[in-house]
C-alpha cells in the first residue's frame, strides 16, 4: 500500500502507520500497558499508543545498541498508582528523559507509561521535539503534573532543569541546585518519590562552551558548543526505592531538607554507576 499525501484518509494513514512504521512487538506490548485514553484514542495531553509506539520504534536501536543502556532497580517501580520519578539532568538534549521513559514502559515485568516534564523550549527543537512528544513528554507545568498525579500517572521530573541539562563537560556529574516544586507536589498529592541516578548521558553531548549572545538571539536558554551527533557513551540507569515524604509545605526550611534527602539518594546512585564503569564507552 503506497502512501500518497493528500489522497489518503485518516483511517488509512493510521493503518499505514501501524503496518509500516511501527515495530509490531512494541505495539503489542503497549496494548497491555495500563493507560487510560479517551474514545478518540488519546489522553488530554495527546498520548496515544500509535504515537508512542512510533517514537519507541525510532528510539529502540539508539537505546539498545548505540548507547547500550543498562537498567538497575526497575523492580522498585510500583505497578500502579501515582508516582514521581526524580532524576539528575544532563546532556544538552533530553536523551536522559527519553531513556528513563523507555526503560519504564518497555519493562517486561512491570511496564509503566511514564510522562516526562520538559522545559517549554524543548518541543520547539526540530526532530527532537517531535520524538519526545511521541514518547509522551509534556511541558513542565505544575498544573499539568498535579492533574496527571490525580489520574494515578507516573511522572518524570528533573529538578535541576536547564541548570543540569546545559552544564559544561567540566562540571559533569556535579548536581546543580534542585528546584523545590516537585517536593511540594509530592507532599500535596501524597505521591511517592523514586530517585534515579543516570550515568553516561553527560558524555553523549559534551559541551565545552555556551555561546550566550547566540542563545539570547535564538530565544534559547543556552547554545552549547558540542558535537553535531551524540557520542556512543554507555548509559546506565539506577532506580532507587520509593519514599513517601511528609512536611509542612509552608515551611521552606523543612521542604529544602526533604529535597536534599532526595538529592543525596540520587548522588549515591550516580556514584554507584560511576564506580561500575571503566570509561565513557564501557
Amino acid at each position: 500500500m503506497a502512501f500518497k499525501p493528500g489522497l489518503i484518509s485518516k483511517l488509512d494513514f493510521k493503518y499505514y502507520l501501524r503496518k509500516h512504521c511501527i515495530d509490531q512487538d512494541i505495539l503489542k506490548h503497549l496494548e497491555v500497558v495500563p493507560k487510560e485514553v479517551g474514545s478518540f484514542g488519546h489522553d488530554p495531553w495527546g498520548y496515544s499508543r500509535e504515537g508512542l509506539a512510533c517514537g519507541l520504534t525510532l528510539f529502540r536501536k539508539f537505546y539498545e545498541h548505540y548507547f547500550r543502556t543498562e537498567v538497575f532497580g526497575l523492580e522498585n517501580v510500583p505497578s500502579s498508582g501515582r508516582l514521581l520519578v526524580i532524576a539528575n539532568h544532563s546532556g544538552q538534549l533530553p536523551l536522559d528523559g527519553m531513556m528513563v521513559g523507555y526503560s519504564m514502559i518497555m519493562n517486561k515485568d512491570n511496564p509503566r507509561a511514564a510522562r516526562a516534564m520538559v522545559e517549554r523550549w524543548v518541543p520547539t527543537v526540530p526532530f527532537i521535539g517531535n520524538l519526545i512528544n511521541g514518547l509522551g513528554a509534556v511541558v513542565g507545568d505544575p498544573m499539568n503534573c498535579s492533574k496527571m498525579l490525580r489520574r494515578e500517572e507516573a511522572v518524570i521530573v528533573f529538578p535541576e532543569g536547564i541548570r543540569g541539562s546545559g552544564k559544561l563537560i567540566k562540571d559533569k556529574y556535579k548536581l546543580q541546585r534542585f528546584g523545590t516544586g516537585f517536593m511540594h507536589l509530592a507532599i500535596n498529592e501524597k505521591t511517592p518519590i523514586i530517585p534515579v541516578g543516570i550515568v553516561g548521558c553527560e558524555e553523549t553531548f559534551p559541551a565545552i562552551a555556551n555561546i550566550k549572545p547566540l542563545a539570547k538571539a535564538l530565544k534559547m536558554p543556552y547554545f552549547p558548543v558540542m558535537p553535531p551527533v551524540p557520542f556512543p557513551a554507555k548509559v546506565r540507569l539506577y532506580f532507587g526505592k520509593p519514599k513517601l515524604y511528609t512536611a509542612d509545605t509552608s515551611s521552606e526550611v523543612e521542604i529544602a531538607e526533604q529535597v536534599e534527602d532526595v538529592k543525596k539518594d540520587i548522588r549515591a546512585l550516580i556514584d554507584q554507576g560511576l564506580s561500575a564503569r571503566k570509561g565513557w564507552f564501557e
